[in-house]
């Protein structure tokens, strides 16, 4: 709509030379109300029906996202009441925002060829000063991304750590259970990696690959960190406990609570630490496989020797 708008404004239909100063005046309004629109949805939350309204909107995003992401708006200087909540946004909305914002600003260089012919025909020659205008209306656009970018990478981030934070349930699962040592990673691994297979699949000829690796990178980096902290307590937590057990066992001089299982004469604690640490390999791979180097991931490298470290003790231990 905004590209339509602009064109419309130099088209031959509608240019009229006497008006040409107030349509480069529009020109430059109609540039400048995106931007705000822009800001505006960056603040707005998001909603958490993303799966259902993204199928939706798949087919039709562009149509869709100009119905709903501007109810109400664009009623000249009126404001909304302030008791009235934002209106959500979905992480798809974001998306389609984002691409649309991309695609504009490439088009910006456009305007001025469509614009010269018709100010050549009333005589302006001063186009420094036209060119000046644009460019202060993409720094202004580009000005938007940073908030815009956030805001996904948070929400790819929250949709991540939603199952990742299920490394806090593994010692539940080992702890007096008699469950064999672990193969494999668990499955929540893979539930964790799926926004981020979402974005790769679902919106490569929306987007172009750079700002997606732009967010895989950033929110992969979140994820981990967090990751990281979450796994930190679950092995603090194994230590404390295994401790305190050792503890029981000298000063009772029994070994009816020895935390030894049945399975391979591994513990249930080293049991636990392995587990952790197959997840974690096993996520540093689909990173990799996604194109994402995992050097470049923040606290990646500290969560793998966090693991190995356990996952050294375990097998020690065992041996």
């Amino acid at each position: 709509m905004v590209w339509m708008s602009l064109s419309k404004c130099w088209s031959d239909q509608m240019f009229l030379p006497l008006l040409a100063h107030r349509l480069w005046k529009l020109s430059l309004q109609i540039l400048a109300r995106y931007s705000v629109f822009i800001n505006e949805v960056s603040v707005r939350p998001i909603s958490s029906e993303n799966t259902k309204e993204s199928k939706k909107l798949m087919p039709a995003g562009r149509k869709e996202t100009s119905v709903n992401l501007n109810p109400g708006e664009d009623q000249g200087n009126g404001s909304s009441p302030e008791s009235q909540p934002l209106p959500s946004v979905s992480s798809t909305q974001l998306v389609y925002v984002a691409a649309d914002l991309d695609k504009l600003q490439e088009r910006i260089p456009d305007i001025l060829e469509m614009i010269k012919p018709k100010l050549e025909m009333v005589g302006f020659k001063n186009l420094s000063c036209i060119e000046g205008a644009l460019e202060d209306s993409k720094t202004s656009l580009s000005a938007c991304i940073p908030m815009l970018n956030n805001r996904i990478i948070q929400d790819l981030t929250d949709s991540s750590f939603t199952y990742l934070k299920s490394a806090l349930e593994i010692p539940r699962l080992y702890r007096r259970t008699n469950k064999e040592v672990p193969t494999k990673a668990s499955s929540y691994v893979d539930s964790a990696l799926k926004p981020f297979y979402r974005l790769q699949n679902e919106y490569r000829n929306v987007l172009k690959q750079p700002m997606i690796h732009q967010w895989l990178e950033g929110a992969l980096s979140e994820s981990t960190q967090k990751y990281y902290e979450t796994v930190s307590d679950v092995l603090s937590s194994v230590k404390k406990m295994e401790e305190s057990l050792k503890r029981l066992k000298q000063a009772r001089k029994t070994a009816a609570l020895n935390p030894v299982g049945t399975n391979g004469g591994m513990s249930d604690d080293d049991k636990i630490r392995l587990q952790l640490a197959l997840d974690v390999e096993y996520f540093g791979e689909q990173i990799r496989k996604m194109g994402v180097e995992t050097s470049n991931i923040k606290s990646f490298s500290a969560l793998t020797e966090l693991v190995l470290t356990a996952k050294d003790q375990a097998t020690m231990e065992q041996s």
